[in-house]
């Protein structure tokens, strides 16, 4: 049973292959933890991988087929806020030397251990686990909203280009989840980010590639050019390293082809520009007139290209957005998150400017300034907007 909103996660899991010892567990620790329990490394694992976030995980180091210390490093790997502990028999040194060092592990407890100092143990480490994730918290919740404010203001300034942006974000979260993306805020924010760089592209060159015609060598390099301006300014941001790489790595093939030409290749590119590069491309294609079975269609034949297991991943969202539907909106009832089907106008001295491109996900600064515009000027309205069908 995951934990209620606001409180504390006290769910520990011990993993053993003695089934006494973890009745053991059970019996004890029974009202102060919501203990679960595990006979083996792989039943343990695939408990980790199943189950909500356990905040402990409990390991025997003396195991037959996978001793503790491999253990909590792939729970690490699968969960990095979980507080992993150490147990076993032996007084061995060596063994909690490496334990620290290759599983970053919260305490090394030897057997027998009395259960009320086990007790203070897992209080403490129950205690670590809410820190590191209130921590996590207040930093996304910052950084997320710092990005969305810049990304905000530069779609006011470039809403073509940033139309892209609003377009592949309704898919980044369910595509992060179903491909299991150890950091889908890092992901998300490289979507928010990852056009950034074309501010310094020239309109013209902007144009040839969203209508999917060949560039020359000198252009083509001129276009890279965005994906590096955007890595380095996103670099500069404290604690976005994985951001940055994510973004700097969004034109690269999957069989190690594309941009930057580096040897990095398959699963060692970073699983955001993994999805990156199949929702921007996936984009571009509709940009250039496909239906989206035909774009879909393009990424599964493109061999080497993209990571196989995000396009059928992506199949799997593409196949949600039947619970969509298209309806005219007037635009004083337009609200957050919305998303527009057909690209916003305004009559402006006799002239028809686009206001916000067709694909974009309203926010309160793009709604404040449609409600300016809509004061003193002829806008769309009713304007078409796309929302779930049990609205």
């Amino acid at each position: 049973m995951c934990c209620k909103e606001g409180a504390v996660n006290k769910r520990v899991l011990f993993i053993d292959d003695d089934e006494r010892i973890l009745a053991g567990f059970r019996r004890n620790l029974h009202g102060a933890f919501e203990v679960d329990t595990a006979v083996g490394p792989e039943a343990g694992l695939a408990k980790v991988k199943d189950n909500p976030a356990y905040a402990v995980v409990v390991s025997d180091l003396r195991m037959p087929g996978m001793d503790g210390i491999a253990v909590l490093s792939k729970v690490r790997e699968m969960r990095p806020e979980t507080v992993r502990v150490m147990l076993t028999g032996y007084a061995d040194l060596e063994a909690a030397i490496a334990a620290v060092n290759e599983g970053n592990i919260f305490r090394f407890l030897t057997k027998p251990c009395e259960t009320s100092y086990l007790t203070g143990v897992l209080t403490a480490a129950v205690e670590q686990y809410r820190l590191v994730m209130a921590e996590r918290e207040l930093l996304e919740g910052t950084l997320r909203g710092s990005l969305k404010m810049l990304s905000e203001v530069l779609s006011l300034l470039r809403p073509e280009v940033y139309g892209r942006v609003s377009r592949i974000a309704p898919y980044v979260r369910p595509l992060s989840r179903l491909c299991g993306d150890p950091s889908p805020w890092q992901t998300e924010a490289a979507a928010m980010l990852c056009l950034m760089g074309y501010i310094t592209l020239p309109d013209a060159l902007i144009t040839r590639v969203e209508r999917g015609r060949a560039l020359s060598a000198e252009e083509a390099a001129i276009y890279r050019q965005h994906v590096e301006v955007a890595s380095r300014l996103v670099a500069n941001i404290p604690r976005m390293g994985g951001v940055a790489k994510a973004i700097a790595y969004q034109e690269k093939n999957f069989d190690g082809g594309g941009f930057p030409g580096d040897a990095v290749r398959g699963k060692d590119i970073p699983m955001g520009a993994r999805i990156l590069r199949v929702l921007l491309e996936f984009d571009r294609l509709l940009t250039a007139g496909q239906a989206k079975a035909e774009a879909y269609k393009a990424l599964k034949q493109a061999a080497g290209v993209y990571d196989p297991d995000v396009v059928a991943a992506f199949g799997e969202v593409l196949g949600e957005e039947s619970n969509l539907v298209i309806v005219p909106m007037p635009v004083k009832s337009l609200r957050d998150n919305m998303i527009l089907a057909e690209d916003m106008f305004v009559m402006r001295g006799g002239q028809t400017l686009k206001v916000l491109p067709k694909g974009y996900a309203l926010s309160s600064v793009a709604l404040a300034h449609i409600s300016k515009l809509a004061r003193y000027e002829s806008v769309t309205d009713p304007v078409k907007v796309i929302i779930p069908s049990d609205e």
